[in-house]
């Protein structure tokens, strides 16, 4: 049968990717477990982009901190250790205030506004990472965050002096208005640091909160939806910029996918992890008026300060989600 030249590029086309040439591996370090909603979007990521490039690219995801611990991962992926990351985005805070803007105690406490705020910060990310030779894939939020306790808690006055796990700047501050003692614990540490008392409450996910089997080192959750922190995706941008122009648009494709469904899968795991920790006995509830009062009390000086230091930053991003 002649092939016509219009039928020959299709077929080229189509098989493009078929068999490459040099196939390019990177590694994708990720701070938590292979089960976590985070991790499981990541690597359906990561066989899009292989089944789209026919192995062009393959991305091998290395869950929990077992290449490079969290705190360490932005500045690898940036140095060229490795690829592509992921991290908590608020953890940038003390880089700039644009970092932690989804981490302002109530500031955006719904998915809605939650997209609103990423929207308005999106492109302000984009150019502070831009210039650490970054560039943002994508970004998937937790579900909004609680407050766990080893004890009852009826009132901020009850937190004064326990000792508080915090995770970024956000949540040492929390602590330190409420009068707790911040407590730098990473996640893999949770139950141990429970366990052993060196701490005593917490503001985090219920996801985090089932991932952790936290029913086995505290007894209360509180459901404040303080707020919904996200997790970005960055590659290192040489990295990208050797890939061919097909590979890239493959990556961007299957990072806009991702994206997409990493916002659905946390929506479903709010009502899903909630319930599975009372399942597993702890006394889950909604805050009683006077914890609600101060928590409110806190977020308002929060957003405060946070839009002193964020500058017209700060102004815009308030601005979107009045």
């Amino acid at each position: 049968m002649r092939k016509t030249p219009i039928f020959a590029a299709a077929m080229a086309a189509s098989f493009a990717f078929a068999a490459p040439a040099l196939a390019e591996t990177w590694d994708m370090p990720t701070p938590y477990g292979a089960t976590n909603f985070h991790t499981v979007n990541i690597q359906a990521f990561a066989d899009e982009v292989k089944d789209a490039t026919g192995g062009a690219l393959e991305i091998t995801v290395h869950p929990g901190g077992s290449l490079i611990a969290h705190p360490e991962i932005k500045n690898a992926v940036r140095s060229g250790q490795a690829q592509i990351g992921e991290f908590l985005l608020s953890r940038l805070s003390n880089e700039n205030p644009v970092f932690e803007a989804d981490s302002v105690p109530f500031l955006a406490d719904s998915y809605d506004e939650a997209a609103t705020l990423w929207e308005t910060q999106k492109a302000m990310v984009d150019d502070l990472l831009g210039r650490q030779n970054l560039m943002v894939l994508y970004a998937v939020p937790w579900p909004p965050q609680g407050l766990y306790a080893n004890t009852e808690l009826n009132s901020t006055d009850d937190m004064a002096g326990l000792k508080f796990r915090a995770y970024n700047a956000a949540t040492e501050r929390m602590a330190q208005l409420a009068g707790a003692v911040p407590t730098q614990v990473e996640v893999a540490d949770l139950a141990q640091a429970f366990s052993t008392g060196r701490v005593d409450a917490m503001v985090t996910s219920s996801s985090t909160g089932v991932n952790t089997s936290a029913w086995d080192y505290l007894t209360h959750y509180y459901d404040i939806r303080a707020w919904l922190p996200k997790n970005v995706i960055v590659v290192n941008k040489d990295a990208f910029d050797a890939l061919p122009a097909e590979v890239q648009e493959a990556v961007k494709t299957a990072a806009a996918n991702a994206e997409t469904r990493g916002w659905e899968a946390s929506q479903a795991e709010t009502a899903k992890q909630t319930q599975t920790l009372a399942d597993n006995g702890i006394v889950v509830g909604e805050a009683s008026e006077a914890l609600a009062a101060g928590l409110s009390e806190i977020g308002a000086t929060m957003a405060e300060e946070w839009a002193g230091k964020a500058g017209d930053a700060g102004k815009s991003i308030m601005g979107a989600l009045q």
